[in-house]
């Protein structure tokens, strides 16, 4: 039994954000945007505009990097040019950020419930468990009908229910301004990580007040 074991578990459950927390799905998104807006003629994005325009989901993602003036309808086909290129290429460079592998792999092994809860369509969160934490969790939850975005706590709720775990016995990890408010919105804590798409600024400025600049650094903090 180890140290953090013989204190006591603070917490049963991690729920996880997922792009910019778990992933680095940075270059794919902006890839999978400027294939759509090249493809109706319009001006490509950077990495660090991309980098500002995630974290409501991919229908603001595609408002904000579209050109002030652009049409509804011409919106939604741009849209859905990004979603289909995305659906294939969601993996193109997409990769676990440096320490996730062990910190999952130690969470497991000291028996913690993992769920993933993400702004991402559900057909993206889908493939991306499948391919990096089907050994972890089986619950992954993304944007679709019927259910509301972050920061609303909605999908966290689902979470907890499928894990069948109490808001008190979780805390939530995440790395943007939403993120800290859906986990205020859930009445969760909420453990910031550095790594992400956010600036150390940018998340205080949001409330964060416990942060992590490393993942194995979570660990401690779920025990008593």
């Amino acid at each position: 039994m180890n140290n953090e074991e013989m204190k006591g578990k603070k917490y049963d459950a991690v729920i996880f954000d997922l792009d910019g927390t778990l992933l680095n799905t940075l270059e794919d998104l902006k890839n999978s945007v400027n294939y759509a807006l090249e493809t109706f003629h319009m001006p490509v994005r950077t990495l660090e505009e991309i980098r500002h325009f995630v974290g409501n989901g991919v229908q603001r993602l595609i408002e904000l990097a579209v050109p002030e003036g652009t049409g509804t309808e011409e919106r939604e086909k741009i849209f859905e040019a990004f979603r289909e290129h995305y659906c294939i290429h969601c993996n193109d460079k997409t990769g676990l950020y440096a320490g996730i592998p062990e910190l999952l792999m130690e969470l497991k092994k000291q028996g913690f419930q993992m769920a993933i809860v993400s702004n991402k369509l559900q057909e993206g969160v889908d493939a991306l468990s499948e391919r990096y934490f089907r050994n972890y969790t089986s619950v992954a939850i993304g944007a679709r009908e019927g259910i509301r975005k972050k920061p609303a706590p909605d999908t966290v709720q689902e979470a907890l229910r499928r894990l069948g775990i109490s808001r008190e016995r979780a805390v939530y990890v995440g790395d943007s301004e939403v993120d800290i408010a859906t986990a205020a919105n859930s009445g969760m804590d909420c453990i910031t990580v550095a790594w992400g798409f956010r600036t150390r600024q940018e998340q205080e400025a949001a409330g964060a007040v416990t942060f992590v600049e490393e993942p194995l650094q979570i660990i401690p903090m779920l025990y008593l």
